[in-house]
């Protein structure tokens, strides 16, 4: 009974005073968006080192396990074994649909391991790389719009370039992936790169059987951009 009071008396303690908690934080957030901003960004950048060491531990023990299950799969291991059983009744239901990805796309079955570590780590450098844009962006999209008119102008012409360079990034993986060409998505990096890339193409022969010009384009928006943020 004691304790059921005690914890009654801080509850109304706790929810009277989180009103002036709340006033408080707010008056820190407006009175000091320098520092708060900046202890945002150190926590978002502590956060990305975490997720790195997650990522590269995952990355591990997927390799040493992808690695067992294609030995057994190959006979590499005996397949009769402790290790053997295990990898079958626990991991191969797991590699099941990657399997059935392989062999349909003509590859052995016995990959699938390998394509499984691929498909994982290219999803985790992905992330991470999207993560890193995130950080950046905030830190410059808050430098800019403290900066004045002319930081607003900088932040709409950099969002603009990077949308136009997100395009070509699209543009090639669908190049790489069989993509059905009526998607939405291909459709939107087509409309807005295929003024850029056909007059290149015009310039710019194939080197082998590869189109180069993506590239030469990336370069020269990035050049464009330096230039144009340089004169605003």
């Amino acid at each position: 009974m004691r304790e059921r009071r005690y914890c009654f008396i801080y509850t109304t303690y706790y929810a009277r005073e989180l009103p002036l908690f709340l006033v408080c934080f707010s008056l820190h957030l407006t009175e000091r968006p320098g520092h708060t901003m900046q202890f945002f960004l150190d926590a978002f950048d502590r956060t990305l080192t975490v997720f790195r060491l997650a990522l590269f531990g995952v990355a591990t023990v997927l390799a040493v396990v992808c690695t067992v299950d294609w030995m057994v799969r190959t006979r590499r291991l005996s397949p009769f074994g402790a290790v053997a059983r295990f990898m079958r009744n626990s991991i191969d239901p797991l590699l099941k649909p990657v399997e059935r990805r392989v062999a349909r796309a003509g590859g052995l079955p016995s990959s699938a391991p390998w394509w499984a570590l691929a498909t994982v780590v290219l999803a985790g450098i992905v992330l991470l790389s999207l993560l890193e844009f995130l950080r950046s962006q905030i830190g410059f999209m808050y430098d800019s719009l403290t900066s004045g008119p002319r930081g607003i102008v900088r932040l709409l012409i950099t969002w603009v370039f990077a949308v136009v360079q997100l395009a070509l990034i699209v543009r090639v993986l669908m190049s790489w992936i069989p993509v059905r060409p009526g998607a939405w998505w291909w459709r939107w990096s087509f409309a807005i790169t295929e003024p850029i890339l056909r007059p290149l193409r015009k310039v710019i022969p194939l080197i082998g059987m590869v189109d180069i010009t993506p590239i030469i384009a990336w370069l020269v928006l990035g050049l464009l951009q330096g230039f144009v943020v340089r004169m605003v």
